[in-house]
């Protein structure tokens, strides 16, 4: 990392909570980073940690900064205040970015004063299948996004942004306490106001990702959970966000509809024949996906409609949930 002789012009703000197994990892890529055309500072925001997480980050000589235990949110915003560089750079503290990445994920913002917001990508070294659909699903959403100039969507965890837009909009929303909630409310709301997005594929981070059944499950739920909360804000994300492929929305009413019909065929029969006309559709709703992926991995190809199946299944729960359910108070 270069001296800060002087005031940096990034900063890379890292939300930590019991990150003890991956923050050294973490802090030392973003230390090895070449390239960087200008001083960056590195601030770790740990979020109420209850293993080692603070005293091994102190030991890599970054800024640390120790708060309650508030969510990411919060973390992140609290790193923006503390933060001196004009342009803020985020990761998170589960992702090993590539050497390049902080001159990749700032080019941008560098190159077109107009561009407020960069968001990148992340690559996988997992060998376990749930962990490398994961990966390939990632994949589709980057297709998706390279098919637009702007972007409606950012990731926070491979992002940059100016601090003194982030600053302007009040920075992010303290009632998304989830991890992976409150970055999709903070672009839907700077995308709102006209702020440019761009994405950049090129600025890659490592990534350790849900690599079992349970916990993908899980995960996926509570985006659906917080993905109804986010639209209820900005409802025309609904239709389009540059991010989600139409074809997983279509998936997630087939899913529904299938789910539906194969209950009430208990009390009615003959609309099991209905459930398996919407279960065949499903399937060939799949192809697609599967055909791209079989050039990357055809184990994953092969069992992609199962694991698109559970896909649409753990949203489409967490969508109707948040249905349901007014979001917790901040």
């Amino acid at each position: 990392m270069p001296s800060l002789t002087q005031s940096p012009k990034f900063s890379i703000i890292v939300p930590a909570y019991n990150a003890a197994h991956t923050i050294t990892t973490c802090i030392h890529a973003l230390q090895s980073q070449i390239n960087v055309p200008a001083d960056y500072e590195i601030i770790i925001v740990d979020n109420g940690s209850t293993d080692n997480t603070i005293d091994l980050a102190r030991r890599s000589k970054v800024k640390v900064i120790h708060q309650q235990q508030k969510g990411p949110a919060s973390a992140r915003n609290m790193g923006i205040h503390a933060a001196k560089g004009s342009i803020l750079c985020f990761t998170d503290a589960d992702c090993e970015p590539t050497p390049t990445w902080l001159s990749e994920i700032t080019a941008p913002l560098i190159a077109n004063p107009d561009i407020a917001g960069c968001k990148g990508a992340y690559s996988c070294r997992q060998p376990e299948l749930i962990a490398r659909f994961v990966q390939m699903d990632y994949e589709d959403k980057y297709d998706t996004l390279q098919k637009y100039e702007f972007i409606t969507f950012m990731d926070f965890y491979a992002a940059s942004y100016r601090r003194q837009t982030l600053l302007d909009i009040g920075g992010f929303n303290e009632q998304f306490t989830a991890a992976n909630s409150e970055d999709r409310e903070v672009s839907y709301r700077l995308a709102n106001s006209g702020h440019k997005m761009v994405f950049q594929r090129s600025a890659l981070v490592y990534h350790i990702h849900t690599n079992n059944f349970k916990d993908y499950i899980i995960k996926k739920a509570k985006n659906g959970y917080w993905t109804v909360h986010a639209v209820r804000h900005f409802p025309a994300r609904m239709k389009n966000d540059s991010y989600t492929p139409q074809m997983q929305k279509i998936q997630i009413g087939l899913m529904g509809i299938f789910l539906i019909a194969m209950s009430v065929s208990i009390l009615l029969p003959s609309l099991l024949t209905v459930a398996t006309a919407f279960a065949f559709l499903f399937f060939l709703s799949t192809l697609p996906f599967a055909h791209k992926t079989w050039k990357k991995d055809r184990t994953i190809a092969l069992f992609s409609p199962f694991l698109l199946a559970l896909r649409a299944l753990a949203l489409g729960i967490g969508f109707t949930y948040g249905l349901i359910r007014p979001l917790p108070s901040a």
